[in-house]
């Protein structure tokens, strides 16, 4: 690589560039055989899917070149207005948008879509990586104290915590996409990794807990004298004064309300999305004809796969279509078919040795900025990871997120090169700081 300063690829990371390649061009042949046809079999054909994405790929490559000419303190002057700019996109397509599959949430561009909520996930992690190192500076040069200190003022915590929960909220309740607003999550890695309070952390993480218990105990009457006999326990425990019993107040009425509301809001689901979560948690008889044949159908294909698979273009359930979004959401079924354990082993370890790449890209970076942005991208690549994969393979719930780099569509695709390039360049940059 040229070592001239004014040279494109100057500090580029060769080896996470050519993991990303690897990952499209796989991607891509196996979106060709999720919709192989034997009428069809011009691999530049754009009526079909491949070649739609083809066009994607193209559009891609001439992204990931902008970046890398783009100067790389853009990204952080700038990454409050990315964050304001998307989530203003992400109301306004509620209301301008296209509707598919009972979603409005794409603006429509002649026979393509972009999807803002997408792109949602690098402008948050500008804005978060922004804030955080801004406060970092300030922490620094006045109080000489460490990173986690500044977790310890409430205001930043919970500033940081609405630069997550604000798009989340826009994209769950008023796009209705399930799956791209659980992706805002992953950043809470980001905020524990700057020094977040692990008590935080595990309030929420009992709070999960104590969701899913709402969920399983049908008689919430039951659930809540439990939560008053442990709160009045606990007071027997600890130092009696007014501080600990208000304290252990405040404590069962959040609890209380946990369940209470998640009683409230599953009784005004939608009855497929009730039967989802049913079919999750074990309760009832599971049709799978209707809402288990997704998951039933995508075990079959992997597991029929073998050791070494099928081979390529030879998948019987890929090939009759009968697992549902084969070249999207469940485009690992058709790696698991055609490709078998083996091959399905090296996409994991592709995906994998990306994140991992991207984390200690992140630990040697020099400004605050480009560190805090690297674990937001290893932390996005690695939710859309694990969801994906689990709900193929029935450990999670059916929610519908594309496998990095994989899956077909433009606005995952390009999102997802726009995510990682903008880190490639902030990476490239650090030689550039100045000792």
């Amino acid at each position: 690589m040229s070592r001239d300063q004014n040279s494109l690829l100057f500090g580029v990371d060769r080896i996470t560039v050519i993991t990303y390649i690897a990952l499209v061009i796989i991607g891509w042949l196996n979106i060709y055989a999720a919709v192989f046809n034997e009428d069809h079999q011009n691999i530049f054909d754009t009526t079909q899917k491949y070649g739609k994405q083809l066009i994607w790929i193209s559009g891609a490559t001439i992204i990931a070149f902008s970046i890398l000419l783009i100067d790389a303190n853009f990204f952080t002057a700038f990454a409050y207005g990315f964050y304001g700019v998307f989530i203003l996109a992400n109301i306004l397509v509620v209301f301008y948008g296209r509707e598919i599959k009972g979603s409005k949430s794409w603006f429509g561009l002649g026979g393509f879509g972009i999807q803002p909520a997408e792109f949602m996930k690098f402008a948050a992690n500008l804005a978060l990586a922004k804030f955080l190192s801004n406060q970092n500076i300030l922490v620094s040069q006045q109080f000489r104290l460490k990173m986690r200190d500044l977790f310890k003022n409430y205001k930043n915590t919970f500033v940081a915590l609405s630069f997550i929960i604000v798009p989340l909220l826009i994209i769950k309740f008023m796009q209705d996409e399930t799956g791209l607003a659980l992706v805002f999550i992953a950043f809470i890695v980001v905020l524990y990794r700057e020094g977040l309070n692990v008590g935080i952390i595990i309030f929420f993480l009992l709070a999960t807990i104590l969701f899913i218990l709402s969920l399983i105990v049908t008689k919430i009457s039951i659930l809540i004298i439990l939560l008053a006999i442990i709160s009045g326990a606990s007071f027997l425990f600890i130092k009696r004064n007014k501080k600990s019993l208000f304290f252990i107040a405040i404590l069962f009425s959040a609890s209380a309300g946990i369940v209470l509301g998640t009683n409230y809001v599953y009784n005004h689901l939608q009855n497929h999305q009730k039967t989802r979560i049913d079919v999750l948690l074990g309760r009832g008889v599971v049709n799978l004809k209707k809402e288990g044949y997704n998951v039933n159908q995508a075990k079959i294909a992997i597991g029929s796969g073998g050791l070494i698979g099928k081979g390529y273009l030879k998948g019987t359930q890929t090939k009759y279509d009968f697992v549902p979004e084969q070249d999207t959401d469940f485009i690992f079924c058709t790696v698991g078919e055609e490709w078998g354990f083996v091959g399905s082993a090296c996409v994991i370890f592709l995906e994998l040795f990306l994140i991992l790449r991207c984390i200690f890209l992140a630990e040697r970076q020099r400004s605050d900025f480009s560190r805090i942005y690297g674990y937001g991208v290893a932390a996005v690549l690695f939710f859309h990871l694990a969801i994906n994969i689990g709900m193929t393979i029935g450990l999670m719930p059916v929610i519908g997120i594309p496998l990095p780099f994989f899956s077909y569509g433009g606005s995952s695709l390009w999102s997802f090169t726009i995510l990682l390039f903008i880190f490639i360049k902030l990476d490239a940059n650090r030689l550039l700081i100045l000792r």
